[in-house]
This record gives C-alpha cells, sequence and structure tokens, in this order.
C-alpha cells in the first residue's frame, strides 16, 4: 500500500502588485496554516519519502514551513513543470514516481490542477468527491493507494482524509 498526499500551497500575499505569480511569498495568515499542517503531519507521525514540489516561491515556502515541524527531512524535488500544472500533467509526473524507494509522497502544487487530481482519484467514492469539491488554501488530501505509482488513476485509491486549516485551529 502507497499514500499519496496533495498539499495545495498556503495562502500567498499579494501586497507587492509587482511581482511575478511564481515570485509571490505567504501572507502571515499562510504562513501560520502551514505550520499547522507540518504539526498536524508530525502529529499524525507522516513522515514522506518524498515531495515533489512547485518550484513557486508561495510553494515551497509551504513545504519549508510543513517540514519544519517533521521529525526529520524527507528528499525534495522541487518542479518547474508542477508550477500550474493540469490534473493529467500531475498524474503523469505520480506515476513516473519509483515504487521502490518511495511508499509514501507528498505533492506540493496549485489550483485548479490538484483539486482536480484529487476528485478524479476519488471518483469511485461519490461522498470523497463531494468533500474535495472545493480545495482551499494548505488542505490536505490523503489517499491509500493500492497499487504501483505506475498504475495510479488505474488501481484503487481511497481517501483516507482531507484536512483544512481551519479543522485543525
Amino acid at each position: 500500500m502507497r499514500t499519496l498526499h496533495l498539499l495545495r500551497h498556503a495562502k500567498s500575499s499579494w501586497d507587492d502588485a509587482g511581482l511575478e505569480d511564481q515570485d509571490r511569498p505567504l501572507a502571515p495568515r499562510g504562513e501560520r496554516a502551514a505550520t499547522l499542517v507540518g504539526v498536524y503531519l508530525a502529529q499524525e507521525r507522516v513522515v514522506p519519502d518524498l515531495v515533489l514540489c512547485s518550484s513557486a516561491r508561495r510553494a515551497v515556502d509551504t513545504w519549508q514551513r510543513v517540514a519544519a515541524q517533521l521529525p526529520r527531512a524527507p528528499r525534495v524535488r522541487r518542479e518547474d513543470s508542477l508550477y500550474a500544472a493540469s490534473a493529467q500533467a500531475l498524474l503523469e509526473r505520480l506515476r513516473r514516481v519509483d515504487d521502490d524507494s518511495v511508499s509514501n509522497l507528498v505533492l506540493v502544487g496549485h489550483e485548479p490542477g490538484l483539486g482536480e487530481l484529487g476528485r478524479r482519484l476519488a471518483a469511485a467514492d461519490a461522498d470523497a468527491a463531494r468533500r474535495l469539491a472545493r480545495f482551499p488554501t494548505t488542505a490536505l488530501a490523503t489517499f491509500a493507494v493500492a497499487g504501483a505509482w505506475s498504475d495510479l488513476g488505474r488501481c484503487d485509491v481511497s481517501l483516507t482524509r482531507f484536512v483544512r486549516p481551519s479543522d485543525l485551529v
């Protein structure tokens, strides 16, 4: 059994209108939310083998705040292709993850692709798909994957938890 965590980046700041979208930092609310999710993952004893993270500053900053709460730092790959990626592109990237070295995986990304991927993976369970209808900033969706990464989307996948920062305060 493999575990996939989809983490949407935390709330970003729009204070500097001159910044490129990829360069926007976290807002104070986003910083707090990312730390809460990190504390939650540590309490749940979740330590991923690998983190695939969008190269956008707000995604990187989100993961750094989450990781600061974990007992050990996992391998992290920042990938430009994850920025604004579609659900299909995200799925194709996940299918290339190494089965031998990764059983617990985090993907840090953006809407709308991340939420659409979650809904697609949960489609067999109407209640789970409904819970993922809205995927707010810093939300974490965790899936149990009964198959190889290369079979993701074609093997049994079930939503095991969906946590929003508001659930953690």
